[in-house]
């Protein structure tokens, strides 16, 4: 998408780049080691309740597109089976994907509601877009759904949330002062047959006891990038995918060229993701955060393997519950009185630390009396158009996806500099020995772009 203003609905040269000055302090804001979680903070020159959600017509949503990607094919039609939800602006970098996903809305529509975007900026400032699907890169996510919370538009954002700990509490302080229904995309607590809802409630219950050690199974760190430059062919903004990440030539592998089947391998690169370890840490380390009732909160200490090990890391938080990367399924939750293993497909309980023991279907039953009982959405999509219309939080806001990115991008930190660390959630810092050296990974240097 070029990154040439053009102003929508009247919107002035003046407020746009006033907007977009506020999204860069916001993206790169630091952390105050004062800061109080009641009241996040925000950049400076942020008027908190300056703009808040404006309240729907009849109902009827319109949403802009920013990245029409394969996850975009793989979600769009879950807002679409809502008949009172239009797609109306699709943005993209290369040229050929933001076409196909304006065809498959008329193929779906047929009433030529979709339109090509000039950029995501056009995207936000359209007066007709009520909410705004960030579905780009990693590295791209905090620009778009800062400015769209600014100016009052909800956002369903793609996990993970963040590229960095600083970027995404400035998402969260942006969401909570534009008052706006803020869902992250991860699915896990919608979707696939509610298994991960059963296990994070049963958790909650004390269906397992005290737990004692969760595994999480999930991938390596990141690694710096080493593709080969490739010659730049047209219909991609090569500066525009780059946006904040280091100056470099054109790689297929990172952008594929027109309408791709798979998911690239940018999410490898620590210059724009945070490795396999956040990519679908955002979705089983945020399993374990919930289950925990950590949605607001983290760990305390963060252990990395002496051994130079990619898994094996160890959090620790404050009542003394081990997490660690590295197990036999997506999470496993280790109790006193019992094991629940929980996967995309898989999903048993049973009344011991061993694997081979029977099951115990017991522990995995549905509430009873005054259990707690956690939803159960029938799609992530449809909690975030219910929260809109309700007014309600749905049940992955901001906070909770900041909170889910952080751990992972600790676990990063910890695996960078290989050194026993202290984290402080309520400041969000890092504490005591070698806390210097890890507070200034938090936040990142973004490179200057259009």
């Amino acid at each position: 998408m070029s990154h040439a203003f053009h102003p929508a609905g009247g919107a002035s040269r003046r407020e746009f780049l006033r907007t977009s000055a506020l999204v860069t302090a916001a993206a790169t804001v630091g952390l105050g080691a004062s800061r109080a979680r009641s009241e996040p903070s925000l950049p400076a020159n942020t008027t908190r309740n300056a703009r808040l959600a404006r309240p729907l017509k009849n109902g009827r949503l319109q949403i802009g597109v920013v990245g029409w990607g394969i996850r975009a094919r793989e979600i769009y039609g879950f807002f679409l089976d809502d008949p009172n939800v239009e797609i109306v602006a699709i943005a993209d970098v290369v040229d050929a994907r933001a076409a196909e996903g304006v065809r498959l809305i008329e193929e779906r529509r047929k009433n030529g509601s979709a339109r090509l975007a000039l950029s995501w900026r056009d995207v936000v400032a359209d007066p007709a877009v009520d909410a705004v699907i960030v579905t780009t890169h990693d590295a791209w996510h905090a620009e778009p759904a800062i400015a769209a919370s600014l100016a009052g538009k909800h956002v369903y954002c793609e996990k993970p949330l963040s590229l960095t700990i600083a970027e995404g509490r400035a998402i969260a302080s942006a969401a909570r002062a534009g008052g706006v229904r803020f869902q992250v995309g991860s699915q896990q607590r919608s979707e696939y047959g509610h298994m991960f809802v059963r296990a994070a409630e049963a958790v909650r219950n004390g269906r397992i006891g005290r737990v004692t050690r969760i595994t999480i199974g999930v991938g390596a760190p990141p690694k710096s990038c080493d593709l080969p430059d490739e010659a730049l062919p047209p219909g991609i903004d090569w500066d525009g995918w780059l946006g904040q990440a280091p100056e470099r030539g054109f790689s297929s592998v990172l952008c594929p060229i027109g309408v791709h089947r798979n998911y690239p391998a940018g999410r490898n690169y620590r210059e724009y993701a945070n490795g396999g370890l956040a990519d679908m840490g955002a979705h089983h380390f945020d399993i374990a955060q919930w289950a925990l009732n950590m949605d607001a909160s983290g760990p305390r200490e963060v252990v990395p393997p002496p051994d130079g090990a990619v898994t094996g890391l160890r959090f620790v938080y404050p009542n003394g519950v081990e997490m660690i990367h590295g197990g036999p399924t997506d999470c496993t939750f280790i109790g006193d009185e019992g094991t629940i293993e929980v996967s995309r497909g898989h999903l048993r309980a049973y009344r011991s630390s061993d694997r081979t023991a029977p099951d115990a279907p017991e522990i995995l039953a549905e509430p009873t009396g005054n259990e707690l009982r956690l939803p159960r959405n029938s799609s992530h999509a449809a909690d975030f158009l219910s929260a809109i219309r309700e007014g309600r939080d749905p049940i992955c806001t901001a906070e909770t996806g900041h909170r889910t990115a952080t751990v992972c991008q600790l676990a990063n930190i910890g695996y960078a500099l290989r050194q026993p660390l202290v984290w402080n959630a309520a400041n969000e810092l890092f504490e005591g020995a070698n806390a210097s050296t890890a507070n200034a990974l938090v936040t990142r240097t973004a490179r200057k772009h259009r």
